[in-house]
């Protein structure tokens, strides 16, 4: 079965977001300083091919783990649907 992960990777809440930062400082200059606080991620969307939902969860898991994101800097959630 193929299955589609939408995965959306963002700074920690904690950590200081440089891109974010320029983001929301440059609202101003385009006459838009209602929007603040601006956060900067990476979207990522792949598609895993796996027997079953739970096997695929824990394949979309592993790679967020171990490539997609920083666990020391980033956190990561993900949507998974049928193909």
């Amino acid at each position: 079965m193929k299955y589609t992960a939408n995965i959306t990777v963002m700074p920690l809440k904690a950590l200081l977001d440089p891109q974010g930062k320029a983001v929301s400082n440059s609202m101003a200059n385009l006459d838009l300083p209602e929007i603040r606080n601006v956060r900067v991620g990476k979207h990522i969307t792949l598609e895993v091919e796996s027997p079953d939902e739970k096997t695929a969860r824990q394949k979309v898991e592993d790679a967020c783990k171990k490539l997609l994101a920083n666990p020391i800097i980033e956190s990561y959630e993900f949507e998974l649907t049928k193909a």
